[in-house]
């Protein structure tokens, strides 16, 4: 039900030379403040439904996550969002399913990139 979204990408050499090593600046939503460094990137499960079969409990679980990079410049935010990215497809372990476009924050005058991820979670 719950995708290692944060191990993939803080096992990745290319998301932690971008966002760091300890910690990490790949925050579950609502994490991250107004004085966090920059770039960093959030995550949220947006939606998701278990793999229901008509003769028994399922057995997995399909998630999709949203996942927001952020920095102070628009190359800032698309190099965050391309390691990712990138770290994700070569997990082998979920699928990009959405590009939610780009903008800037008028609030917090940073650059956001946004995607989908999505995962086929075994139940253990």
């Amino acid at each position: 039900m719950f995708p290692p979204i944060f191990a993939i990408a803080a096992s990745s050499s290319d998301v932690t030379s971008l966002l760091g090593a300890n910690p990490v600046r790949f925050y579950l939503f609502g994490e991250a403040t107004q004085q966090t460094a920059k770039p960093y990137a959030v995550w949220q499960i947006v939606t998701g439904h278990p793999g229901n079969t008509l003769s028994c409990r399922p057995d997995h679980d399909y998630i999709t996550t949203q996942v927001d990079a952020y920095g102070t410049s628009a190359s800032s935010a698309r190099n965050v969002a391309r390691a990712l990215r990138d770290a994700f497809e070569e997990s082998g372990e979920c699928y990009i399913t959405a590009w939610r476009g780009e903008s800037k924050e008028a609030s917090t005058n940073l650059f956001r990139v946004g995607f989908d991820v999505e995962w086929i979670i075994d139940r253990a």
